[in-house]
């Protein structure tokens, strides 16, 4: 089996699983795009839903932990929300550009990886620390998904 494009690592956990969760969603569907469109050489409609469901999935990350900054006064949170509003435009232009005909290559796919990466890397990694230290719980610890919200 091929090493996938983008690789789950434990150095890009924050300690949070609920966020790591998250994160590795966006890898597989990062690895999806690549799958498809590198490997499968897929059409361009199945390019652009894999596309979508990336940036709608970005969108809503962003909101939970945008959340969690309000409701734990995370100092940071102008600063944090800042990056997501430009990662945010950026992907979107990206839409744009390919449903006007830019196609996905490796250099889109590689911009992605490192857009990803980084961000749990230098951003994402500042604030799982003080949330922890706030109180909120680093494991799930209970299988249902009642536990998981209430713990």
């Amino acid at each position: 089996m091929a090493k996938p494009f983008v690789e789950w690592t434990e150095g890009l956990s924050v300690g949070i699983q609920e966020i790591d969760e998250q994160h590795k969603v966006l890898i597989n569907l990062i690895n999806r795009l690549f799958d498809e469109t590198i490997i499968n050489q897929a059409a361009i409609g199945v390019t652009e839903e894999i596309l979508d469901e990336l940036i709608q999935y970005t969108i809503v990350h962003f909101a939970v932990e945008e959340s969690l900054f309000r409701i734990f006064d995370y100092p940071a949170i102008d600063t944090h929300m800042g990056h997501h509003a430009d990662l945010k435009a950026q992907v979107l232009e990206l839409q744009k550009k390919i449903k006007q005909g830019l196609a996905v290559n490796s250099e889109l796919l590689l911009f992605l990886k490192k857009w990803l990466t980084n961000h749990i890397l230098q951003e994402d990694k500042q604030y799982a620390p003080f949330l922890i230290k706030q109180g909120v719980k680093s494991s799930w610890g209970k299988k249902s998904w009642l536990g998981k919200i209430w713990g």
